[in-house]
């Protein structure tokens, strides 16, 4: 802060010092700086508007932290004496501290057009200009100090910040380590080198700059943010975890740390800490839409659906255009047993983004589900058209189109999950049933046994088979297959009907009659039509 203020500021005023401003100077000698301030402002106010009067006012604001008020002080000092060497810089450096960076920024430049040497307005200029997002021009502004003083501090560390925001993050650094090396304990070029090499995802770099300043300062917000960033980069997410924490005690009421906290947490698995994180964070910044997603999947992931609903809901009314809430709105409300709704909102996802595929597949299910194969069919087709291989989708679409009565393309989605899967059972039960629905034994046969040999023990395979044996002649091999699927379930009636039957084809009526009665006795229904 320059002054202008002559003798009676320095305790030796003469008998020509008027009386108001050696009485302040006395008060300000012992430390009254408030007292001295009264003195002058009530000879200003009186009347006594000099140079000197308006100047000391000024000063004192200043030196008692009433910005705004020396600022003006300065400009009365201006408006009375406009060459005054000093007030231009010192309204300038007022400004500044008030944040008016725009006036600040005019004030210096108004003090560097009257003391072109003068490398403090230069400096101003330049701070001025990075607080209002300007860097090149306060990249020029610095150069202009450095030309004067190539090892000024101030120029070379604000010369690097506007560099970093323009993106020349090489000459930034070389400049931040310039300062380093003369100030070694600058915490500003650490922090600011911190974010560089974050931005660089130079997690190498901003790992040493954050441990050098954790050792200056052990509290330093910076230096754990960069260590958090550091883990999750390493997918450490026990120690990201651990510095989020940190960073919450040390700033309770800061969004970020919160929601960081709980993205740490909810990559260890830990559900219901990660709500608790995010529910801090939307309490801090109830518009950050993300938070309420987040909280909206770890209530999902508990089982939680009633809760997961009411995030997702809420994320939904701050933006109703989020295609991925809204499809896992869909998935809670399917599982809550609201099917209807959710169809509804699986379909509203592919009026915003027709490719989400999960949500036509999810479509798809519902309908196969409530019977409305067609349209199933036409949700599973798209499916398997847009995506390959798809075993899911090709056997839901492969049971809509049999359900239909399209038994080509059932037919055809079946092999395909094989193609996928030599050995999906489900699938060759498919081809099994249509090669019996449309009477081609051979296959049906083939399919049944290859069924048998992967472990298939249903009763009703079993029984199945034995029948197709049987109508293809192969009468022993029926019967043992009867057997078979009664191994499996004994009151299976028409098993032990057709058992009867086939041993009566043998010449064993003796032993098909008794069968025949047990067969009656497990469904009396059967003796319809008998005679």
């Amino acid at each position: 802060m320059s002054d202008s203020t002559t003798g009676g500021q320095n305790g030796t005023a003469g008998a020509t010092a008027p009386a108001p401003l050696a009485q302040a100077v006395s008060l300000h000698l012992e430390g009254k700086r408030r007292e001295a301030l009264e003195i002058i402002e009530a000879a200003i106010s009186a009347g006594q508007k000099s140079a000197e009067l308006l100047s000391a006012e000024a000063l004192i604001q200043y030196e008692l932290g009433l910005f705004s008020e020396a600022a003006e002080s300065y400009r009365k000092l201006l408006a009375l004496q406009p060459g005054h060497p000093a007030a231009s810089l010192n309204l300038a450096i007022c400004l500044e501290r008030t944040g008016k960076w725009k006036e600040a920024a005019e004030a210096f430049a108004s003090a560097a057009a009257k003391d072109p040497g003068r490398v403090e307005a230069q400096a101003g200029i330049g701070i001025c200009r990075l607080h209002l997002k300007e860097p090149e021009d306060a990249r020029t502004a610095f150069e202009a100090v450095l030309a004067r003083e190539p090892g000024h501090d101030v120029a070379l560390f604000g010369k690097a910040v506007a560099l970093q925001m323009l993106g020349n993050a090489d000459e930034a650094t070389r400049l931040y380590r310039m300062v380093l090396d003369k100030k070694p304990g600058s915490e500003e070029c650490l922090t600011n080198l911190i974010g560089l090499e974050t931005a660089r995802r130079n997690f190498a770099g901003v790992q040493e700059h954050a441990e050098e300043l954790l050792k200056l300062r052990p509290t330093s917000a910076a230096a754990i943010e960069g260590l958090a960033v550091c883990a999750f980069a390493r997918e450490d997410y026990e120690a990201a975890a651990a510095f989020c924490n940190k960073l919450t005690e040390f700033a309770p009421d800061q969004y970020e740390h919160w929601f960081n906290l709980g993205v740490a947490r909810q990559k260890l698995g830990h559900q219901e800490d990660a709500a608790k994180a995010y529910l801090k964070a939307a309490k801090i910044r109830p518009e950050a839409v993300q938070s309420w997603v987040n909280l909206g999947v770890a209530y999902q992931e508990m089982g939680e659906t009633h809760d997961a609903r009411g995030a997702y809901e809420h994320a939904l009314q701050l933006n109703p255009e989020l295609s991925d809430v809204i499809y896992n709105l869909a998935s809670v409300l399917e599982q809550e047993g609201a099917k209807e709704e959710a169809e509804q909102m699986y379909e509203q996802v592919l009026t915003r983004d027709p490719d989400v595929l999960e949500a036509r597949f999810r479509l798809g299910y519902l309908r196969l589900e409530r019977g409305d194969c067609g349209n199933a069919a036409e949700a599973f087709r798209v499916c398997v058209d847009k995506r390959s291989p798809w075993p899911e989708a090709q056997m839901n679409y492969a049971l809509a189109c049999w359900n239909t009565g399209d038994l080509a393309n059932a037919k055809q989605a079946f092999q395909a999950v094989l193609s996928s899967d030599a050995n999906s059972v489900d699938a060759l039960r498919g081809l099994a049933a249509i090669a019996v629905e449309q009477e081609n034994f051979p296959d049906a046969l083939e399919l049944q046994a290859k069924l048998i040999e992967h472990g298939e023990r249903s009763p009703e395979l079993f029984y199945n088979t034995g029948l197709l044996l049987h109508k293809s002649g192969q009468v022993d091999d029926a019967i043992r297959l009867y057997k078979e699927a009664l191994a499996e379930k004994p009151e299976f009636a028409e098993a032990l009907l057709n058992l009867g039957h086939a041993l009566n084809d043998k010449g064993q009526a003796e032993e098909a009659r008794m069968f025949w009665k047990r067969a009656l006795a497990c469904n009396p229904e059967l003796a319809q039509g008998y005679f």
